[in-house]
């Protein structure tokens, strides 16, 4: 484990940093990354950033500033003298950037998952905090470089996404803390939550209505899943990525313990989402197929078929003895 000291002597050390997030990048994954990158625009340090193909984010995230700053991955470094990822825990994640990784001269893993594999040559991960952001403030107070309006608002994006807008388990007294920091750079905050959870297209309202009408619940379980599949996507004209939220409306079930939402991305297979609300860790569970996450809050790739993957989901849950 590295410390934030010793990652910010790598980033007064470098001429130029790459930086780099995961594809389909979350907000955490974004607003780290787009902090950052601003942060280093504002201080003197050359940097460039992208994330791997599609080269797309969900239009929910498309208000976010200096994302029109960021590169394709086509034209990222091949050999970055130091790369930075943000919000990954495998290189593999990092898709047709994995390369640029491998031949980097210093690779900066800033992470919060617990099953971060620590594949960087300086590894700032620590499972304790809320989001990546967090991290990312942590390393700016270190570097002695001042927030913006405009990195104050990425940080935002990051800690009120990977919290589930202040509900989940991680929602601690210093989340609130840097959350009322960040809130003094006089953001926007009804339009953030505006952007980022309440404005859809009307194509995606009644794919969700769709979607919902046809959840199943299993409640010797305590199992709720729902799906979309590539042709209702298409149906309804509705990206991949405009669906990120839809789990959570599936987990406000209240008989279930885990939520799982089933997606097809079109040509990358299954992603499968998973919720828990109680004791299951669903970290563990999808670690079982190859992912992994928070306990609360993970998720894995497959290639089966839909009801092959919830069947050997719902073989992994222990069956309830009392109704919910």
């Amino acid at each position: 484990m590295s410390t934030v000291a010793e990652v910010a002597e790598v980033v007064r050390g470098a001429d130029s940093l790459a930086l780099a997030c995961h594809h389909h990048p979350d907000g955490d994954a974004l607003g780290s990354m787009l902090a950052m990158h601003l942060l280093c625009e504002a201080n003197g340090k050359a940097s460039v950033a992208s994330w791997p193909s599609p080269w797309v984010v969900a239009p929910h995230y498309e208000f976010l500033p200096g994302l029109d700053r960021c590169i394709p991955p086509s034209e990222f470094p091949t050999d970055p003298e130091v790369l930075i990822t943000f919000d990954l825990g495998r290189v593999e994640r990092l898709g047709d950037l994995a390369p640029a990784a491998e031949r980097a001269g210093q690779v900066v893993v800033l992470d919060h998952h617990p099953d971060n594999q620590r594949f960087g040559t300086h590894n700032l991960v620590d499972e304790s905090v809320a989001a990546t952001a967090v991290l990312v403030r942590q390393l700016a107070d270190e570097l002695g470089w001042p927030l913006t309006r405009d990195v104050a608002l990425n940080l935002y994006v990051g800690l009120v996404t990977d919290t589930g807008r202040f509900r989940y388990p991680n929602t601690t007294p210093e989340v609130f803390h840097l959350a009322e920091e960040l809130a003094e750079y006089d953001l926007p905050i009804a339009r953030i939550t505006r952007e980022l959870f309440e404005k859809h297209r009307f194509q995606y309202v009644q794919l969700l209505s769709m979607a919902l009408a046809r959840t199943e619940l299993d409640t010797d379980h305590g199992f709720v899943v729902a799906w979309l599949t590539q042709q209702d996507l298409e149906d309804f004209d509705v990206s991949f990525d405009e669906t990120e939220g839809f789990i959570d409306h599936v987990r406000a079930c209240q008989e279930a313990e885990v939520a799982c939402v089933l997606r097809e991305s079109p040509g990358e297979g299954l992603r499968v989402s998973l919720r828990s609300t109680g004791s299951t860790d669903v970290a563990e569970l999808a670690a079982r197929f190859g992912g992994g996450g928070h306990t609360f809050m993970a998720g894995f790739p497959s290639d089966l078929p839909i009801p092959e993957v919830v069947e050997a989901i719902r073989a992994l849950l222990p069956e309830r003895t009392v109704s919910a």
